[in-house]
């Protein structure tokens, strides 16, 4: 089988961050949304991928190339116009053929690899098998109904009363009916053209649609604030490390707890470091404090400061901060520096959406 992987979205609610970066390669852990997606289908046997972006010159093409450095084989799909995810899946025929295949939203991160899932389908008969998670806000997801033997019974977008509280959750295999089912179906109140209403068209034709519950944790990982949280519970999950000890490294009146991931050439200098942390290549942490949960890209400066359970991409410089950084998400080149002089004033150059507190 092939997969898919859903790119083309213009990511509005993770500006202004995604204004310059797309959604699927904002680091989580130093890994990329995408990553992530990549790694729960290499595992399930799958090396051939699709990739739906919005153009060629995106930067997922440019950044992940023919995923040959993955260990994968990477085509790519445009979906020039945002019509849905139906519409996306359909633009997929010619890649997929007329054989099953996996479709995987890629800013979705799970605890599960869902191997069963994957295993079962080829053999199960159902023309479709789709995961579901449960959520307390079921008002917000395609909600999925089920018959007595676990199948579906009836998928509802963001319903207003419930009925259920399994979401829909990002990972869906089909068979090549899918695409009749696509081409029967008419946009919704949106203008799109909805998957619920095709994996519905499937329920309504007769088919069978099976389903498997995600065990563990799942995020959404769509906005800042679930950003954030994805990279805490990724780095929850870090396997127990001992303290860093390597004097080229941890230098001068210098603490680095277990559980800390120090990278090459970087340096903690008379600085306090509580895992789990991850911290990429080429790093100075002087005089500061970098507590749990959080992610240090490549060639990040951090001087007289604090920081924690934060995201801090690649190239940007924290220095002389009154105060700890918490739960936060710095975009790559961010520069976030108290004036050493008087007066000590306050000065932004902000994005559309950017969010400052003080």
């Amino acid at each position: 089988m092939k997969a898919v992987i859903l790119a083309a979205g213009k990511a509005t609610r993770l500006r202004p961050v995604t204004l310059t970066m797309p959604k699927a390669l904002v680091p989580v852990a130093n890994k990329t949304l995408i990553g992530y997606a990549f790694d729960v289908l290499k595992a399930a046997g799958f090396n051939e991928i699709g990739i739906v972006v919005n153009e060629l010159d995106s930067p997922i093409p440019q950044t992940l190339g023919d995923g040959s450095a993955l260990g994968i084989h990477l085509q790519y799909i445009v979906q020039t116009e945002q019509k849905g995810l139906a519409h996306a899946i359909s633009l997929c025929h010619d890649f997929v053929g007329d054989e099953p295949f996996c479709v995987f939203l890629g800013d979705n991160i799970f605890q599960d690899k869902m191997t069963p899932l994957f295993t079962n389908f080829l053999s199960s008969g159902a023309e479709s098998a789709i995961a579901l998670g449960e959520v307390p806000d079921p008002s917000r997801f395609g909600i999925a109904e089920l018959n007595p033997d676990g199948s579906i019974a009836k998928v509802v977008e963001k319903p207003k009363e419930p009925k259920s509280n399994l979401a829909i959750s990002g990972v869906y295999l089909f068979r090549s009916s899918i695409f009749d089912a696509i081409s029967r179906i008419t946009p919704s109140w949106r203008n799109e053209l909805e998957i619920t209403d095709a994996i519905q068209q499937l329920v309504t034709d007769g088919h069978r649609v099976d389903t498997y519950k995600i065990k563990g944790w799942w995020v959404d990982a769509g906005k800042p604030d679930t950003i954030v949280l994805a990279n805490q519970l990724v780095l929850e999950e870090l396997p127990y490390t001992p303290a860093n000890e390597d004097k080229t490294q941890v230098i001068g009146n210098s603490t680095v707890t277990h559980r800390v991931i120090l990278g090459k050439n970087s340096q903690v200098i008379d600085s306090i470091i509580r895992g789990p942390v991850i911290i990429g290549e080429n790093v100075i942490i002087r005089n500061s404090y970098v507590g749990p949960y959080t992610a240090l890209g490549d060639n990040v400066t951090i001087e007289n400061s604090e920081i924690e359970a934060s995201i801090v991409m690649k190239n940007c410089t924290i220095k002389n901060i009154q105060g700890r950084i918490d739960s936060s998400l710095l975009a790559d080149n961010a520069q976030l520096e108290s004036a050493s002089h008087m007066p000590a004033t306050h000065r932004f150059v902000l994005a559309e959406n950017s969010y400052v507190q003080l």
